[in-house]
């Protein structure tokens, strides 16, 4: 097993949003590669098997959890990545950990007992983004039953948090008081999910404003992120699921050098 941790910042998560054929998988994951060789930072390969919450039963939810592990597999053998995927049932938590380097809970499962022990329990890190509904304070919950199965090496994810009907809002205080409420986890922030519009139709998915995303990952890089999560796709208006959100993948090297930038100029004047 590749070796990964999120006590090493900066780091990137990114990759498509849900498993798409070899041809996408191999042009994101060889530009992911090609990125932490020249910036020497973590990368993981993130994409989802399944996305059991699509906003239209007609949606696209990926190629299930067989097909979708023997494809990150490849991945992670052909680029020598560590890659990430979801689990949305405790039943799958074996599996996909005898294949992954990292699990993640997604935002809505963020409360799910059952799910979060699982994952603690598999030996691998564990990622739980922070669900839409929830105060930064909520994770504390969520980060106790990682642990209560096992769990040592953990992050969780800010990605906005409803306001009304149809759109997110970003909150930068919750980046310093998620790291509070869970005891010093490592704080992402997820740059793609936060600038979703759930409450507007996009061909039956949600939709969003991808062109908040350097401001939102910059403002993070400023407030205190560890690290980034980035869905990235190389014709985000042909991806299977997202398009609206995901970032183009010929200008990810650009966004990510940025919000690097920021990132180490910020923890520079903090340390003088």
């Amino acid at each position: 097993m590749i070796q990964w941790t999120f006590g090493v910042t900066p780091l990137l998560i990114a990759g498509p949003c849900v498993v798409e054929p070899p041809a996408v998988m191999d042009r994101v994951a060889n530009t992911l590669a090609a990125l932490a060789a020249r910036w020497s930072i973590p990368v993981c390969f993130k994409a989802s098997f399944d996305k059991a919450n699509r906003a239209s039963a007609l949606g696209p939810r990926g190629p299930g959890l067989e097909e979708g592990l023997r494809a990150l597999e490849r991945v992670r053998r052909e680029f020598g990545l560590p890659v990430l995927t979801d689990v949305h049932e405790p039943g799958q938590v074996a599996a996909a950990a005898e294949v992954v380097d990292v699990l993640q809970i997604p935002a809505f499962l963020s409360r799910q007992t059952d799910l979060l022990l699982a994952a603690g329990a598999s030996g691998r890190p564990v990622n739980v983004k922070k669900g839409q509904w929830m105060a930064a304070e909520g994770l504390a919950g969520a980060v106790e039953k990682l642990r209560l199965g096992g769990a040592t090496d953990l992050a969780v994810t800010e990605r906005g948090t409803f306001f009304g009907y149809g759109d997110l809002v970003v909150d930068m205080r919750n980046l310093e008081r998620m790291r509070a409420a869970t005891g010093g986890a490592t704080v992402l922030f997820d740059a793609t999910h936060s600038v979703q519009r759930p409450g507007t139709a996009l061909e039956g998915a949600s939709g969003g404003d991808r062109a908040a995303i350097p401001a939102l990952l910059l403002a993070a890089a400023a407030a205190g992120a560890d690290g980034f999560f980035i869905e990235t796709h190389p014709d985000p208006s042909m991806a299977l699921s997202d398009r609206a959100s995901q970032w183009p993948l010929d200008q990810l090297e650009g966004l990510v050098t940025r919000a690097l930038g920021v990132w180490r100029a910020t923890r520079e004047q903090s340390d003088a």
